[in-house]
């Protein structure tokens, strides 16, 4: 009796699980699913043989869809969106080396093991449970045939009526509805895909000569430099706004007493929490870049990317500084960058920070020695793209600053790195996530504009930006996709050419500074500073 009870309780459990984890509570499992009456239904008219492979049958597909709804759970909590199940399975990789870099390579063979063998115990536990109940049925079928009646009858009225408990509709159809969701999205994907082809070959620059585009810069020392999970909530939630947002007026201060002022406004992401590949590439390409099919489209494509149109010009030398490549990074190419320095290519002989392979101040004194205090070739200007990791989660250890003269090759953050938060004890605890997150963002700021600060010239021009959010966890379930934006420089021409967009003076920008969608950043920026459109049509 026991067993049947607790077959039971997990088929219904599987049939009415939410696929958000704000969603979960006891009301959410409290439910009557309609799927489960109709399968009764099924199973009482089956003779012995199609009904037992009809349930075990449909064991496996309620655990594949309840795999799928736990991967829509932790696909919102992180990246603010469900699982896609045409493109997301690469980013499970992506997953278990984040973890491997976070919690080490045993923790992470163990949780993958024992994650593996979860998911096939459930498989076989609901395949097991249902034909367990589809014999049950067939074994007291008057008994069977009563009770489903009832039950329709009490799903009809419930759904008709709208009865609910705690604001819980009574009547569930989470599994037929799910499936449906699914399939939509497959087909929306699919779709999205083949109309995204045709939107990529459109470009409003993309005939431009180099002559005419970016006129207004030329003979500049222009850097773009991501830093990693540099969203709104960095300025504006209680927790983390403090520190943040005192560090940016401390280090606007610092900057214009060196000569140096800004202006500041927010973009809206194409990501959240993760995929910051999503959020470089549709800053770059003017192109609203928010999956993964989309990133693969753009980078086989000729759409000219920002940094490109640089390089088109004939008059700046281009470089990228990646700290988080660690592995063949053929982008390189649409990214129109002459020479890439990657993880393993600065030198560096010091000790990871989880997934961060080493500090940013010690990238950027690397990108000044390697690139910034060398003269271009053929008496060219340079184009620099910085993408910093320092604030990546899980924000634990942080590095600290040193002073400039002491980065040596890094060794000197061993100690540094020793006496950090362990990933594991601030991950486990959202408040201490939060505020670690906060320092992180403080750390990467300081970080840059000290760097600006030291070596930044009269013809500097730095433009940077986050690339998403942070996860919810951090930035809250129902935070905006908003990142901030800053353009900072000495010569006042260039910034009086931001005059019409109505960014904040200073590095923090107000609340009601401008929101442009970030794939609107390229042609703006393009056209302030001169470039002449000359469109390419698909």
């Amino acid at each position: 009796m026991s067993v049947n009870v607790l077959a039971t309780l997990l088929v219904v459990a599987a049939l009415v699980m939410p696929n958000s984890v704000v969603h979960l509570g006891p009301e959410k499992f409290l439910r009557i699913p309609g799927e489960a009456v109709i399968g009764a239904a099924l199973m009482l008219a089956l003779p012995r043989r199609p009904r037992i492979v009809l349930a075990a049958v449909s064991g496996v597909a309620l655990g594949a869809m309840t795999v799928l709804n736990l991967l829509d759970m932790g696909f919102n909590q992180y990246l603010g969106r469900s699982f896609n199940l045409v493109l997301d399975w690469s980013l499970l990789g992506d997953a278990q080396s984040y973890l491997e870099d976070s919690l080490g390579r045993t923790a992470t063979l163990a949780a993958t093991a024992g994650l593996i063998a979860v998911i096939l115990l459930l498989f076989v536990l609901l395949a097991l449970s249902t034909v367990r109940l589809a014999n049950l049925l067939a074994r007291h079928t008057g008994t069977a045939t009563r009770g489903t009646l009832i039950a329709g009858v009490v799903w009809i009225t419930c759904s008709s009526l709208g009865l609910q408990i705690s604001g819980v509709p009574i009547a569930s159809d989470r599994t037929a509805s799910g499936l449906k969701i699914q399939a939509h999205r497959v087909a929306d994907t699919l779709r999205d895909e083949a109309e995204f082809q045709k939107v990529a070959k459109v470009d409003a620059f993309g005939n431009t000569p180099g002559s005419q585009l970016v006129p207004d810069l030329r003979g500049k020392d222009m850097i773009f430099t991501f830093i990693e999970s540099y969203g709104r909530s960095a300025i504006e939630d209680p927790i983390m706004a403090p520190g943040v947002d005192s560090t940016l007026d401390v280090r606007t201060k610092a900057l214009a007493k060196a000569g140096f002022h800004a202006k500041s406004g927010w973009l809206t992401s194409a990501t959240y929490g993760g995929s910051s590949w999503l959020g470089h590439s549709t800053t770059m390409s003017g192109l609203w870049i928010s999956n993964q099919q989309r990133y693969r489209t753009v980078m086989a494509s000729d759409h000219m990317s920002l940094t490109d149109a640089f390089k088109k010009t004939g008059a700046f030398d281009t470089v990228g500084v990646m700290p988080g490549v660690q592995k063949g990074w053929p982008e390189q190419k649409w990214y129109g960058l002459d020479k890439v320095y990657n993880a393993f290519q600065l030198g560096y002989k010091g000790p990871k920070f989880s997934w961060s392979t080493m500090p940013d101040q010690y990238a950027l004194q690397q990108y000044q020695e390697r690139v910034h205090s060398k003269k271009a070739a053929d008496g060219k200007s340079r184009m620099s793209l910085l993408i910093l990791t320092s604030s990546h989660q899980p924000w634990a250890p942080i590095p600290k600053m040193v002073g400039w003269d002491q980065l040596g090759d890094g060794s000197i953050f061993k100690g540094i790195q020793a006496a950090g938060n362990k990933p594991a004890d601030v991950i486990a605890d959202t408040t201490k996530s939060r505020q670690e997150y906060g320092k992180s963002i403080q750390y990467s700021v300081t970080a840059l504009t000290e760097w600006l600060e030291r070596y930044g010239t009269d013809d500097t021009v730095l433009v940077f930006l986050g690339d998403h959010q942070p996860i919810a966890r951090v930035s809250g379930n129902h935070a905006s996709r908003d990142v901030p934006v800053s353009i900072v420089a000495k010569d006042p021409k260039v910034l009086d050419k931001t005059a019409g967009w109505g960014w904040t003076d200073g590095l923090r920008p107000a609340h009601s500074a401008p929101v442009w969608k970030m794939s609107a950043f390229r042609d703006r920026f393009l056209t302030a500073y001169g470039s002449t459109p000359h469109p390419k049509k698909g």
